[in-house]
C-alpha cells in the first residue's frame, strides 16, 4: 500500500488544482511584469515603465482575484460560493472602471504600454492558471452502477 502526503479525502488535495493555478498565475504575472517593464522602458522611457506596471497590476489583479475568491469559496456551500463569486466579479469590474477613469486624467504613463500589458496579463495569467490546473493529478472514483448487479441476481 502506498501513501501520499495528501490523500484524496484531505482538504489539501481537494484544492490543490486551485492552489497550483494561483501559483502558476503569479509566476506568469511576475515574468510578464519584468518583461513588459523592460520593453516598455526601452521604448517609452519612464512613462512606459509606469504603463507596464499599472497594466500588470490592473490585468493581473483582476484575474488573480478570481483565483483567490474561488480558492476561498471552495469549501462553502454552492449557493454561498456563487454569491461571493458574483459580488467579487461586480466589485472587480467597478474597481477596474474607477481606476481607468481616474488614470484618464493623468499623463505620467504610456497608454500603449498600459493597454498591451493589461491584455498580456489577461492572456498569460489565464493561460498559466489553466496550465496549473491541468498539470495536477486529481484522483477520481468511478462507482459502478447498481443496475448491473441486480440483473445478474435475477438471471
Amino acid at each position: 500500500m502506498s501513501t501520499s502526503p495528501a490523500s484524496p479525502s484531505t482538504p489539501d488535495s481537494a484544492d490543490a488544482p486551485l492552489r497550483a493555478a494561483l501559483r502558476y498565475g503569479l509566476i506568469g504575472l511576475v515574468v510578464l511584469t519584468v518583461l513588459a517593464a523592460a520593453i516598455a522602458t526601452a521604448l517609452a522611457g519612464a512613462a512606459g515603465l509606469w504603463g507596464a506596471l499599472l497594466g500588470a497590476a490592473i490585468g493581473g489583479g483582476f484575474i488573480l482575484t478570481t483565483a483567490v475568491v474561488v480558492l476561498l469559496g471552495a469549501k462553502l456551500p454552492p449557493s454561498t460560493a456563487g454569491l461571493i463569486m458574483l459580488v467579487s466579479w461586480v466589485g472587480k469590474l467597478l474597481v477596474a472602471l474607477i481606476v481607468v477613469a481616474v488614470l484618464q486624467r493623468f499623463e505620467f504613463y504610456d497608454r500603449v504600454a498600459l493597454f498591451l500589458t493589461v491584455v498580456g496579463a489577461l492572456v498569460i495569467v489565464l493561460g498559466a492558471e489553466t496550465y496549473g490546473v491541468l498539470r495536477q493529478k486529481v484522483p477520481y472514483v468511478a462507482v459502478p452502477e447498481q443496475g448491473g448487479q441486480e440483473d445478474s441476481d435475477q438471471g
